[in-house]
């Protein structure tokens, strides 16, 4: 098995100058193109499941399909809870058998949100499993503003909580179905200043390409978030797949045909954060 924590994998990704893809998964034929991607360019890759994901599917079911995944995987797989809304889904999390739990306190006042991320760390590092936490606020495309981390605000959070990766924001919207406004790069190196701690990009689909190479090279970002711009690639191939024959009904054939794409896809993806070849 090759079921990993994100610690295991930020760390080489730190020292190595690249990031690590955190793949956000709505089903099993995303997760399973993830992993078959990660396993043609022998890259590690974190499996995440987001509010919308445990919406759909119970928790107990992700974390027994991220499982059966890693254990048929010789790259490092990382079960990620994106996105935890509190200490009883994080709990609940681990016990379906997650490795790494993301808080987000991102909402609460500063007090809070140091208070609720660590004693989410504190559970997840006594079980064995890593925590993310974010400080500031990353926003979402068409709907609520962000609210740039400060980065004294990160050093207390670092210090205080004890995660294993820190969320920030930066420019960096969710849901971004093209580039977005840029980020802020002298934040950036005001907040790698103020804290060692591993950096993370939510909404990294906003972040062009090429930008993404040269912060996995040269910053402390070592996990850059990827939704949106593979559930376009999914969304694509399903209506070609679907056009291809109106008269066809089997949802295994119609769904099988996503897969290629969706792999292609993602093999980008980590081919551009500098993964391939690193597991």
């Amino acid at each position: 098995m090759t079921l990993a924590t994100l610690a295991d994998v930020l760390r080489p990704a730190l020292a190595g100058g690249y990031a690590v893809p955190g793949l956000v998964c709505l089903g099993w034929e995303d997760m399973r193109a993830y992993v078959a991607a990660a396993e043609a360019e022998r890259a590690p890759v974190v499996l995440q499941a987001g509010p919308g994901c445990r919406a759909h599917t119970p928790l107990p079911v992700l974390g027994a399909m991220f499982r059966h995944l890693a254990a048929n995987a010789s790259v490092p797989v990382v079960a990620h809870l994106d996105h935890g809304t509190s200490l009883d889904e994080c709990r609940a999390a681990l016990d379906a058998g997650f490795t790494s739990l993301m808080f987000d306190g991102s909402r609460l006042p500063l007090e809070e949100n140091i208070a609720a991320t660590a004693a989410v760390a504190r559970l997840a590092h006594a079980a064995g499993a890593s925590c993310e936490g974010e400080i500031g606020f990353v926003g979402y495309a068409g709907g609520e503003r962000s609210a740039g981390t400060d980065p004294a605000a990160a050093a207390r959070f670092g210090r205080e909580t004890g995660v294993d990766a820190m969320a920030i924001s930066i420019g960096n919207l969710h849901l971004q179905t093209g580039p977005g406004g840029g980020l802020d790069i002298a934040r950036l190196r005001a907040i790698e200043a103020a804290t060692d701690v591993a950096l993370v990009i939510h909404g990294g689909s906003g972040v062009p390409l090429a930008e993404r190479a040269t912060l996995a090279a040269t910053s402390r970002i070592a996990k850059f978030n990827i939704g949106t711009e593979l559930r376009m690639a999914f969304g694509a191939a399903l209506r070609a797949a679907v056009a291809h024959d109106a008269a066809r009904f089997d949802r295994i054939a119609i769904l099988r045909e996503t897969e290629a794409p969706v792999t292609a896809a993602a093999r980008a993806v980590i081919r551009g954060l500098g993964a391939s070849g690193r597991a």
